[in-house]
């Protein structure tokens, strides 16, 4: 294991993990008892997620950078009998008053012995808990046993060499279910890791040139592919999380890629449930399913439907986890009776569109219903929708994903009675108190009523775009030389028509991708020193200009901290 300067044998993190596993066990922790985890990306949080497995228990991954208030009903909610944090981190926490808090950073360790504890878990016990948006307007915990990850183990080691994953980059956040393929799969299968803070911080890492496969999502290497920052050292890219355009993989294939394999998969049935190999010059589709795991195509009396038809994609096999913590109406709804088994399997409803095609691949058609997917990250549209009608000023609301120049953009339709123009600055700081950044809308439009269909319900084709709600915000030009210069930038990344001075890069759809673009292309043509860090420092034109002196570079680049966390934004990433 490599993070930055530091290196770690199997033996070391093995005895490690082992010390704080042992105090865990004194501390009550074993079969069935959830640990919370908040840490900052590094080899210590990789310890931590080991010790709580190898204590017998179960760990739920905490975003640090999560408002206060989610994190402390995802404690609350997983009745989490301990949490490892660190000292940097506590003090932003709302611990409940049953949870014990252990401050590793602060911790002495060395009168536990490195040797392995002896538990009694099984592999039907938990191994994680990971929470995903809920429509409801509370996040929801998905719970995953032993058994479902030695599944996904197991398909990996038939088609992943030793080899394969020697120098493999474990960039997603913990608390998204691609970090459970980077992580245990690898360490399981004898390969070595290199964490990053997050993927678009491949190029800086000491050990860039050692890694040789990616697992992330199409956006983040999309960036990586643009700015030329792939090491010729990576061989495999793992692409999961979105849609996999076919234009992206004609792309990485000539920068000496021997494998781009499309990945497909909720956390419900533990991380990847379908794959493919795709090929330059091939077609978009999800393959066929792991070994261990089954698909079906069913409509709606669950009944399959035939070849080139689309219907709601079920999933079964040993990947399917035991369901929503806490949640039983929850769970029947999602995983129903097989009716193909006659063993008392259950099947996943992933509420996903697919259809086979002559060869017998899938292919992905899109959503049934609200939920959607911006950059890897699972967003349930009422969740938004649920936390803005709590406002006293709103009546109606409607959250949609529509598509924009940097991929998919959330947006706000609110009907008020208040003044709109002051009201937008605070529904997001509102929104900011609970929800994560990436669950933020980019684009807020404010109508006089939302438009229905002839029967009452909401006419989302009726909505109006992205372009309305720039048209909403007064223009002011750019004025002095350097104004105008980072304007047209801007307006090229964000690919809008115009950027003013009052124009706010993440309200024009900006996100932490075009962030490091931007960043990119005014070094390159501007030939000005800037870290993306000014850029989410100073996100209005007029403020961002005013902070940058040409010859210098940016004054103030401090808390260069403050960026890993905002481009943790990428989960997955």
């Amino acid at each position: 294991v490599t993070f930055a300067n530091t290196r770690l044998s199997y033996s070391e993190l093995d005895g490690r993990a082992n010390r704080l596993a042992h105090q865990l066990i004194e501390l009550g922790v074993g079969p069935e008892v959830r640990v919370g985890v908040a840490m900052p990306r590094s080899e210590q949080l990789l310890i931590a997620l080991l010790a709580v497995l190898k204590a017998g228990g179960a760990y739920v991954p905490l975003d640090p950078d999560y408002p206060a208030e989610r994190v402390a009903y995802m404690l609350d909610d997983s009745r989490a009998r301990v949490l490892l944090t660190e000292q940097s981190v506590v003090q932003t926490l709302t611990v409940p008053a049953g949870t014990e808090v252990l401050i590793l950073d602060q911790l002495d360790l060395s009168g536990y012995p490195l040797s392995e504890p002896v538990t009694q878990v099984t592999p039907d016990n938990l191994a994680y808990v990971i929470y995903t948006s809920g429509s409801t307007g509370k996040p929801k915990g998905v719970a995953i046993a032993h058994r479902n990850v030695l599944a996904l183990i197991d398909w990996s080691k038939s088609v992943y060499s030793r080899d394969d994953i020697q120098g493999v980059l474990a960039s997603t956040s913990v608390c998204f279910d691609l970090s459970v393929w980077e992580l245990f799969v690898t360490l399981a299968n004898g390969g070595s890791l290199i964490i990053a803070r997050n993927a678009l911080e491949l190029p800086h890492l000491p050990a860039r040139d050692q890694v040789r496969l990616i697992n992330t999502v199409p956006s983040a290497i999309a960036a990586l592919q643009r700015n030329g920052e792939i090491p010729h050292s990576v061989r495999i890219i793992n692409l999961a999380g979105e849609p996999l355009k076919q234009s992206l993989v004609d792309a990485l294939y000539p920068q000496g890629i021997e494998h781009v394999y499309d990945l497909y998969g909720p956390s419900e049935d533990t991380t990847y449930s379908t794959w493919t190999r795709r090929t330059q010059g091939g077609t978009a589709n999800i393959g066929r399913p792991l070994k261990h795991t089954a698909s079906y195509l069913l409509d709606a009396n669950l009944q399959p439907v035939p070849q080139g038809v689309s219907a709601e994609l079920y999933l079964s096999g040993a990947g399917i986890t035991r369901g929503y913590l806490g949640r039983a109406a929850m769970t029947a709804e999602k995983y129903v009776p097989n009716p193909f088994s006659t063993t008392g399997e259950r099947l996943y409803r992933t509420g996903d569109l697919c259809r086979y095609r002559a060869d017998g691949v899938l292919e992905y058609q899109g959503r049934i219903d609200h939920q959607v997917k911006i950059r890897g990250f699972r967003i349930e549209l009422g969740e938004i929708e649920a936390r803005l009608l709590q406002q006293p000023e709103v009546n109606e609301v409607a959250v949609l994903a529509q598509e924009g120049p940097g991929g998919q953009q959330l947006v706000a339709y609110v009907v008020t009675s208040a003044d709109a123009d002051t009201l937008r600055d605070p529904l997001k700081a509102r929104l900011k108190e609970h929800l994560p950044d990436y669950m933020i809308p980019a684009h807020w439009l404010f109508l006089d009523q939302l438009p229905l269909t002839p029967n009452g319900k909401l006419d989302r084709k009726a909505l109006p775009g992205i372009e309305a709600g720039r048209s909403q915000s007064a223009y002011e030009a750019p004025v002095s030389e350097l104004q105008q210069q980072v304007a047209t930038i801007w307006a090229q990344v964000l690919t809008v028509e115009r950027v003013g001075l009052d124009d706010h890069f993440f309200e024009l759809g900006g996100h932490s991708l075009l962030a490091v673009t931007a960043v990119s292309r005014m070094a390159l043509e501007l030939g000005l020193s800037l870290t993306p860090q000014l850029l989410f420092q100073h996100p209005v034109l007029q403020d961002f200009v005013a902070q940058i002196d040409s010859t210098d570079g940016p004054i103030n680049e401090e808390k260069l901290n403050k960026l890993d966390a905002l481009l943790d934004e990428m989960e997955e990433v």
